[in-house]
Order: C-alpha cells, then sequence, then structure tokens
C-alpha cells in the first residue's frame, strides 16, 4: 500500500467567509477526513493558513524572502491530508469527494509520497 498526498488548492482561498460558512466547510471536510480514516486509509493531515506567510525564493543567486502567498497568484494552498491507498486510483476517488471541490475553480492535487529508499 503506498502513500498519497492530497493537497487542497483553493482559487477562492483569500476570499473572506462567514464563521458559518466555515463552521459548514470544517464539518464538511471532518466528516470527508472520518470517511476515510473509517476505512484504516488515513495517515494525517494539517491545514494551512493564510496568514503570516513568507516565501523565500531565489533571486539573483541569493534568498530573497517575500509576503505571500498574496498578489498575483490565484490559488492557495489551503491544507493537505495523507492516505493510504491501494493504487493511485483509490487516492484519486478520496480526493473526488472532497468538499473542496465544492468552491468554483479549486482543486485537489493528488501526488504519490516518495517511500524511504526512494524506490517507487
Amino acid at each position: 500500500m503506498e502513500q498519497y498526498a492530497l493537497i487542497m488548492r483553493h482559487e477562492d482561498g483569500l476570499k473572506v467567509a462567514s464563521p458559518e460558512q466555515i463552521q459548514v466547510w470544517m464539518e464538511q471536510t471532518m466528516n470527508w477526513i472520518g470517511n476515510i480514516a473509517a476505512q484504516n486509509k488515513f495517515v494525517s493531515g494539517t491545514g494551512l493558513l493564510f496568514a503570516d506567510a513568507k516565501i523565500v525564493k531565489t533571486q539573483g543567486n541569493k534568498p530573497v524572502v517575500i509576503n505571500g502567498p498574496f498578489g498575483d497568484i490565484k490559488e492557495t494552498i489551503g491544507g493537505l491530508i495523507i492516505v493510504k491507498a491501494d493504487s493511485f486510483e483509490e487516492a484519486v476517488e478520496f480526493a473526488k469527494s472532497s468538499p473542496v471541490l465544492q468552491g468554483e475553480g479549486n482543486s485537489v492535487e493528488v501526488r504519490r509520497i516518495s517511500s524511504k529508499d526512494g524506490v517507487h
């Protein structure tokens, strides 16, 4: 069984939602994760906050720190979970049921996690 990262991307991530809407989304997300956990396929996960973010990038062979992820990008990473799956297709099925997909333009990226020995 392989492990996969399900990375939740929000095109609407910087829009302000009401506390009630955030509560609904959190409940839906916890139910989604609970369903995966009930199958003994949930490994770990976390949400990512949008405040106090920085981006470190190379500019002229030197690291530069900028505020981010704001400004010229349309999407943000809202969180990720790690799941165990018998196949890539099963991991994709988990992603297809994510409540994140309710937002227009939102997506869930599915990536296989490299094994400790680097063999896939």
